[in-house]
């Protein structure tokens, strides 16, 4: 993307946002809440409330701790902007036009309704923003909750902890706890959650229909929170836009696997602080939160969430596969050009080959047949594809596979193909938000025909699978259940309609190296125990 276009995209953005602030807002009745009153503004017909604590600061002592009880205050609070940000890099902030204001005193949440009351009873949907697990907020115009409000639906983001504050392990961290670490960003959800459990009927929400969705690590953290015992019984619905962690746990630096065993990552934790010059847990908390972000920079996996054992109890394909998990109805996806964000430079057959045969060993000979690469522009669409095959796509079919053959819940699975002049080999990572939230996107390019049409057609399949667990609905294409027979796709194109999985040669593919991987950790298990 050039510098002129994403200056367009985020002039797009800002313009959306100051439109949004110029609106009519009136102050609306007090809604009380765990900890105190809470005072919102209207917008139209939606009322939203920003900036609503879930939990005390994590900040001083409770740094690397699991999320204490929210502070009660006294009289009213105002709510209507935005908290801060988790401390990050600024980087994605600014790509999406979102304020780089960012603190450890970050754990609020937001809320929009159009309830009329109370009593009304609406489905309920709570956003889990992405950034690799060291990133992203809920400030973002993109990720403004008025659209699926208007639609019917208590629209919710949480805030979590990110990078270093969010996915530290350490062993001290571990022995303080006894219960492992390197997991605070999902406990702060399953705080939120809790929360939204607890307080979402003052907005007219329903506590039975809360469906918890998220894009990238977002849907990722949404498929970790489905195999988490900590999270049973707060959510009854789960949606993953490019999401889903179903390789086996990472030891070493084996390929495609993103969760770290607690002893490597305490290991890296340990090197992190005493790189730092913290000698020990305390000096560590008494470092600034900007020493820490520093020294942290902004690497998408430098941090990511522990199989801790307890948050995490460890491979989640494993943990399906033995039926414990949290069984609800699943709508999951992936985009038809994921690894263009990621992927940017040129690549030769040769440099291709190589990658895959030091990573994929006995199963690099499946893997680069799957995947033509015979002349550069041919090994350059492959290593895009397989980004997307191992970070996105295959934990999606994976997934689908698990719950269809494991769960009482239904899996419904789509494929978000839009083109454009700009994007010809398919829709890039991230692009398919502005079409669920009906916002504008800096992931999303130029308008196109047919672009409202599609959005309209998106949200209704999301608010009507938030309402009843089944995105089908009257003057819609029939979306038909994934099956481990019938495994069909609903395709989000010009002329979206179900189909047949395009790329289940190269799922294949991958599902035998992973196979291969998760035998050779029992193998290692055995031997050490």
């Amino acid at each position: 993307m050039t510098t002129n276009k994403l200056l367009g995209l985020l002039s797009a953005a800002v313009m959306f946002a100051a439109a949004q602030s110029a609106q009519a807002q009136a102050p609306i009745p007090a809604a009380k809440v765990t900890g105190g009153e809470v005072q919102g503004v209207v917008n139209g017909n939606v009322a939203a409330y920003k900036g609503i604590p879930f939990a005390a600061p994590p900040v001083g002592e409770l740094r690397w701790k699991a999320p204490q009880p929210v502070k009660a205050w006294s009289g009213v609070k105002k709510v209507d902007a935005f908290a801060p940000g988790c401390m990050q890099d600024a980087r994605l902030a600014t790509m999406m036009g979102g304020p780089q204001n960012f603190s450890e005193d970050c754990l609020y949440l937001n809320v929009w309704t159009g309830a009329k009351s109370k009593t009304e009873k609406l489905p309920v949907m709570v956003w889990i923003y992405g950034g690799g697990f060291a990133l992203g907020a809920t400030s973002p115009p993109l990720y403004d909750g008025t659209k699926l409000a208007q639609k019917g639906v208590v629209m919710v983001s949480i805030a979590y902890r990110v990078g270093p504050f969010g996915f530290l392990a350490h062993p001290e961290l571990s022995r303080e706890s006894g219960k492992g670490s390197g997991v605070y960003g999902l406990q702060d959800m399953i705080a939120a959650l809790r929360w939204v459990k607890e307080n979402v009927a003052q907005f007219g929400g329903d506590t039975s229909r809360v469906t918890i969705f998220g894009e990238s690590a977002g849907g990722i953290a949404v498929s970790m929170l489905a195999a988490s015992p900590a999270a049973k019984g707060l959510f009854h619905r789960a949606i993953s836009e490019s999401g889903g962690s179903f390789a086996p746990v990472r030891t070493g630096n084996e390929v495609g696997q993103m969760v770290p065993a607690l002893k490597l990552a305490e290991g890296a934790g340990k090197t992190f602080l005493e790189g730092l010059g913290a000698k020990d847990l305390n000096a560590a908390r008494s470092l600034t939160a900007e020493q820490i972000q520093k020294a942290a920079g902004g690497d998408l996996g430098r941090f990511w969430p522990v199989a801790d054992g307890n948050v995490l109890p460890g491979d989640q394909y494993e943990v399906y596969q033995a039926g414990r998990f949290n069984d609800t109805p699943v709508l999951i996806g992936t985009n038809s050009d994921e690894g263009a964000l990621f992927v940017r430079t040129a690549v030769t057959p040769a440099a291709f080959e190589q990658q895959i045969r030091a990573g994929y060993g006995p199963h690099a000979d499946a893997i680069l047949k799957a995947y033509p690469h015979a002349t550069d522009k041919e090994a350059l669409k492959a290593t895009k594809d397989m980004f997307r095959e191992s970070a996105f796509s295959w934990p999606t079919w994976a997934w689908a596979r698990l719950q269809s053959q494991k769960g009482k819940g239904k899996a419904y699975v789509y494929y978000f193909d839009r083109r454009t002049p700009a994007t010809l080999e398919g829709a890039n990572h991230g692009e398919e938000m502005s079409f669920v939230f009906g916002n504008a996107s800096p992931f999303s390019g130029a308008p196109q025909p047919g672009d409202e049409d599609l959005a309209g057609l998106m949200q209704n399949y999301w608010v009507n699978f938030a309402k009843s667990g089944d995105p089908n609905g009257p003057g819609l294409p029939a979306w038909p259940v994934f099956t481990e027979a019938e495994q069909k796709t609903m395709f989000f194109d010009k002329s979206s309609s179900a189909r047949t999985i395009p790329n289940l040669d190269k799922l294949k593919a991958h599902d035998g190296y992973y196979t291969w991987r998760r035998e050779e950790a029992r193998q290692k298990s055995k031997a050490t125990n």
